[in-house]
Formats: C-alpha cells, structure tokens, sequence
C-alpha cells in the first residue's frame, strides 16, 4: 500500500510501538519465570509473537480506518476535473481540491438549474396569461366544464349571455344552464358520451319572455392529469336577430312570389264579385216578400264583405311604391290612437301610450301607408283581449334605441294584455290569409309587415309572460331628427 501522507504513517508506527511494548511488558511481568535463565527465551518468544499480532492488528485497524478515505480518494480520481494532477501533492490536498472544484460546478450548475426553472416559470406565467387573454378576447361565449360538470372558465360575453346572478365558476351544469334546459342536456350527454355538437341551434326564453335563439357548438375536451377525465367546451353566439332577419327576408320573397302570381287571379274574382254584387242590388229592387228581402241583404253583405277582403288583398299583392316624406312618429301615433277612441271604448279596452321620445322622433315614410299599418296593429291588439278577460289593457310605448353601428332606431311596442300566440303560430301570423280568429281574412298584419319592411324596418311578434303578445315596429330615424 501506497501512503502519500507522511505523518499519518509516522504516527502509525509509534502507536504500535508504543503498544508492543505495553504488551511486552506486561507479558514480561506476569510470565517470567522465578529463574532468570529461563526467562528469556520465553520472553523472547512472546515478543515476537506479540510483534507480529501487534503489526497484524495496526495493519487490519488502519485499513478499516482508512477504507472512507480510499472510497473519498476513488471517487476524486473519477471526478471529470480538468488540469489536475496528484503526482507531486498530497492526497489530501488532492481530495479536498478535487471536492471543491466538484462544489463550485455544482454551484454554477446550481445557479443554471435556477435560471432555467425561472425562464420556464416566466413561461409558464406568459403562455396562462396569453391563454387568458384569448379567452378574454373572444366575442362569443365560452364556457369550460370540468369531468365533474362544474364550470371552470367563463368569459364576460358568456357571463352576459347567461344572466347568472353570483358567482359563475365552481357551478354545476343543471345550476348554471338552467334557463337553457336545451344546452345542458347537451353538455351532459357531451361529458358522458364524448358526443360532439357542431353548429346547434337552442332555443329559449329571456325573463322578459321573448324568444332567443344561440348558435351552439360543444365539444369534449381532454383536461390536464391533475383535473383528470373529460371536460367539455361550449361556444354560443346570440343568432335571434340574424335568425329574425332571415325569417323576414324568406317571409318577404315568398310574400313577393304569393302577390304575382295571385295578383291577376284576384282581378278576376274582383271583376266576378262586381257583376254579382250588381245582381243582387237588382234583386233587391224586385218584388219580394219579407224572406227574400232579408236572404237578398245577407247575399249583399257577404259580396261586400268578399269585395272588400279581395280589395285588401290586391293591395298587397300590387302594392304602390311609398312616397316617402319626414314624419312625426308621435304625431301620427296620436292620429291613430284618437281614430280608434270609438272601437276601443266599444271594446271596453284601455289604450295607454307611453312616450319617452320627447315627441321628437322623426321618421322618412309614407304617411298613409304607415298610419294604415299602425292602425291594424292597434286594431287587432284591442281584439286579442278576450270579451271575458278581467285586465283589458293595450299599452303603446314610443321608445328610440342606438345598435351597435350607431345608428339610431324608432321602436314602437304594442303589448296587449291577451292570450299570446302559440308558439307554433308565432312564424306564420304574417303569411296571407292566416288568421286565429272567428272573423277575419288574415291579411292586416301581412299588409302591415310588407309596410314596415318596405320602410327599411323590422316588425315582430313575441309573447310577454305571464300572457299576452308583444308587437315591434322597428324604424330607422330620420337624419333630421
């Protein structure tokens, strides 16, 4: 064995020097024979075998002792140190160089290892806020739901869209989607299944008991390990006015298809209705008795009334370009409403008008073709209210509003204290001859939506809860207002 330390093996050897001669002595007291001529080849004996026990013992104690120090030595002859060299050092010095350069490569890598884990974290921080803003940014609604179907991200336009009163994150589908049945079994049937919707159209209805459609797509989504299972994610979009205008634009050409090719066959039936009308004035005339007369002025009432309801209809079917002027729409709303004081007093209905335009707004229109369709309206509200009904109002508000474009709009909502329309009717109360009622010939309010439209407005129909039905002319305001 090599030993590159001087003084450890200096001192190794008067340590067993010092023991054999403990160990001699002590042998030489307690053995030694009452004679000294055989004391000493006894002694003699005993040292040596003493010597070679103590030398055995130092060697198997040092090598016992020193083997941490081999191992540490081993490993500091392994250590990737560049420009080193033992020959002419200590070992050690050796090993304690070698353990220090080891250190300052770990401190460095150390400091590396913080740098790096500081980067990925910034990273980390830059990629969750990035993700927020996206989420942020999006002008549809986004809702994210966990395995458990518990919300776990909501953008503002999905909070809006939504009209959740409280807090929003943490709650379970039924909780959340409750004014939207329709979604929510989506988004269930989607969490178990897997299922995906693409482009859904739902349905539902606003506390204020209009009718609004959402263009939906929910889709699973696979979440990270620690939230485990799948989620899913829903986008919405409110599509009822793109859904509205659709409707009015299918209604209006279909209604334009219905007038041409009807437009001759009712100016024929007109030309009929005139020649029988003119037979039964002559009959009239002749000398019947108290039968005929009564049977001759109910045929006569009858062609009037058909000669009339062919009229109605040839003006839609062939209707005259408006002449468009500036028109106060609270003034001819004044007009309508004192040319219907009769009738609604016969009716026994209430006519309240609410104005919060300042009698101020403006309108380009044909004032005659308007006041004739805002007089339907009126008419046929007053005549929604059942005669056996308790609350026989008809409420009028005059209302301007600004969209997203800025461009400023007249409403005008008529809402009766009725039955509402069904559900199924809501799409068809403006098509030609479609009418709820006992009396009528279904063609006021398709005279009045062909009107409107041809006015660059709107005109729909919607229930308000708890019953009763809501009509909306939409107007675009005059530049001059």
């Amino acid at each position: 064995m090599r030993y590159g330390n001087r003084i450890q093996l200096g001192f190794s050897l008067l340590t067993a020097l010092f023991l054999l001669a403990t160990l001699f002595a002590v042998l030489l007291f307690a053995l030694s024979p009452p004679t000294p001529a055989a004391r000493g080849p006894l002694l003699l004996t005993a040292f040596v075998a003493i010597l070679i026990g103590s030398l055995v013992f130092i060697l198997l104690l040092r090598r016992w002792l020193l083997r941490p120090y081999r191992q540490l030595l081993g490993e500091a002859e392994r250590a990737p140190i560049e420009s080193r060299s033992r020959k002419s050092r200590d070992e050690g010095e050796f090993v304690l160089e070698t353990f220090q350069s080891v250190v300052a490569q770990l401190q460095t890598q150390r400091k590396e290892l913080e740098q790096l884990s500081a980067q990925a974290s910034e990273r980390a921080d830059s990629a969750v806020r990035f993700s927020e803003r996206i989420v942020a940014s999006v002008p549809s609604a986004l809702v994210a739901f966990d395995s458990s179907g518990r919300s776990m991200v909501i953008n503002a336009p999905g909070r809006a869209l939504l009209e959740f009163e409280g807090k929003a994150l943490g709650q379970p589908v039924a909780s959340l989607l409750h004014n939207i049945p329709q979604l929510a079994h989506m988004v269930e049937e989607c969490l178990q299944t897997g299922k995906l919707y693409r482009r859904e159209i739902i349905q539902t209805v606003a506390p204020n008991g209009t009718t609004r459609r959402l263009g939906g797509t929910i889709a699973p989504i696979d979440l990270s390990p620690d939230r485990g299972g799948r989620g899913a994610l829903c986008l919405l979009t409110d599509i009822t006015e793109v859904t509205e205008l659709r409707e009015q634009v299918a209604l209006k050409r279909n209604l334009e298809s219905l007038g041409e090719m009807s437009a001759g066959l009712a100016h024929e039936f007109k030309n009929a209705i005139a020649t029988l009308h003119g037979y039964v004035q002559l009959l009239q005339i002749q000398q019947l008795d108290e039968g005929g007369q009564s049977a001759a002025s109910s045929l006569l009432n009858e062609v009037r009334n058909l000669s009339e309801m062919v009229t109605a209809f040839l003006n839609f079917a062939r209707p005259q370009p408006p002449q468009l002027e500036d028109v106060s729409l609270s003034d001819l709303i004044q007009e309508c409403v004192a040319e219907l004081e009769t009738f609604y007093d016969e009716r026994r209905v209430e006519l309240i008008v609410i104005d919060q335009t300042a009698s101020l707004t403006q309108v380009r229109a044909d004032e005659r073709m308007l006041r004739q369709a805002i007089l339907n309206l009126l008419r046929n509200a007053a005549e929604a209210v059942p005669d056996d009904k308790m609350e026989r109002r008809v409420k009028l508000r005059d209302l301007r509003e600004v969209d997203r474009e800025g461009h400023e709009w007249a409403l005008v909502e008529i809402e009766d204290s009725g039955e509402g329309i069904p559900q199924s009717d809501l799409q068809r109360i403006f098509i030609p001859f479609f009418t709820t009622k006992e009396k009528g010939h279904g063609i006021g309010l398709a005279l009045a939506h062909r009107v409107i439209t041809e006015h660059g407005g709107t005109l729909t129909a919607s229930n308000r809860p708890p019953a009763g039905a809501t009509f909306t002319v939409r107007l675009p305001v005059s530049s001059v207002s």
